[in-house]
């Protein structure tokens, strides 16, 4: 069988620690082409894998003809260089937030529909091994109802995680257009949705940039949802939680509570009402500090391998995005949402 060829759209922090280690270790792919700016960083992994440097996506995809591709680029060209590489025929990883407006999001849905090419979205929460068990101890019913819930993700941001430091573009308003709302908030609102199998029917947010210096992105927020179940919750996202990271979530259930990620060895506690608590240590969740495996990459080549629609599918994607989307236009208006 033919090696799926790849090519990785920036080269910065995602890109090195997930998507370009976990296509080297897949047997089905072979890396074929690295994009970045910074044309340095792009010709070190072209060296060491044997493919071809780029210091732009245009360039790559004129001289070469790839599969599939990786888009690691700020936020602001997620649609443009996705939809290109649709339009020559690759099918399209993107790392989250998809887009940086809906109407982004669907041009990047339908290029991908018109090309007869998979669009998948880099949520890898749903793929953490607790995340997928809270999914599984949920369908079981055990618990009834989710009832409410808060989700938080927060760590001191992303000076630390970015290979760029404070001088990322992370921080660059033109280029990312959003801070952790962006960057962690659409994790949140991705994973509530899978965990609940529920859309998110409104959404007030409270976002804004309380200590990050030289930035017009927000490194704040706590929203309010209502899900179309009823369900009402919180979702935070922080770039401030300087003593580490928190990603946990916590349902209140009509049977007891399910906490996840809230205990450094058992990242699933079920505690139900008659007193009976079930614990489990199912494998941790992906740190800044400690990478594991996300499941995504393998995740999007097996969908190429087999022909079928990705898991988290450009569609997945737009729904989350509009979460945080209607956060922003809540905190301009200072209306509540409806989606």
């Amino acid at each position: 069988m033919n090696k799926i060829k790849v090519a990785v759209i920036g080269c910065g922090a995602i890109a090195e620690r997930r998507h370009i280690p976990e296509y080297a270790s897949n047997p089905n792919v072979e890396l074929i082409a690295f994009c970045d700016p910074n044309l340095e960083r792009a010709q070190n992994y072209a060296n060491r894998f044997g493919a071809q440097a780029f210091a732009n996506y245009e360039d790559m995809l004129s001289e070469l003809k790839p599969d599939a591709v990786s888009v690691c680029t700020p936020n602001y060209l997620h649609a443009p260089a996705s939809i290109a590489a649709a339009n020559k025929g690759a099918h399209v990883l993107v790392e989250k937030p998809m887009a940086v407006s809906d109407e982004e999001a669907v041009a990047m849905i339908d290029a991908a529909a018109n090309n007869g090419v998979n669009l998948m979205v880099g949520h890898n929460q749903r793929m953490m091994p607790p995340h997928v068990k809270a999914k599984e101890i949920l369908q079981s019913g055990v618990l009834g109802k989710v009832l409410t819930f808060r989700t938080t993700f927060g760590h001191p941001g992303p000076e630390g995680w970015s290979l760029d430091g404070a001088g990322s573009w992370f921080f660059r308003k033109e280029e990312a257009i959003m801070g952790a709302m962006g960057d962690l908030g659409v994790h949140k609102s991705d994973l509530i949705r899978y965990l609940l199998e529920d859309e998110v029917a409104q959404v007030t947010g409270f976002i804004g940039t309380l200590d990050k210096k030289d930035t017009e992105v927000d490194d704040n927020s706590s929203c309010l949802l209502r899900m179309k179940s009823g369900a009402i919750g919180t979702l935070v996202a922080s770039w401030t939680y300087y003593k580490g990271e928190d990603n946990s979530t916590i349902l209140w259930c009509e049977n007891g509570v399910m906490k996840i990620g809230t205990d450094p060895h058992d990242q699933v506690i079920v505690e139900l009402r008659n007193g009976e608590v079930n614990r489990y240590n199912v494998g941790a969740i992906a740190t800044n500090e400690r990478q594991e495996t996300s499941g995504i990459i393998d995740a999007f080549v097996d969908s190429i391998l087999t022909n079928t629609t990705p898991s988290i599918s450009g569609e997945e994607g737009r729904k989350s995005l509009a979460v945080i989307l209607a956060a922003f236009e809540s905190q301009e208006t200072g209306r509540i949402i409806n989606l």
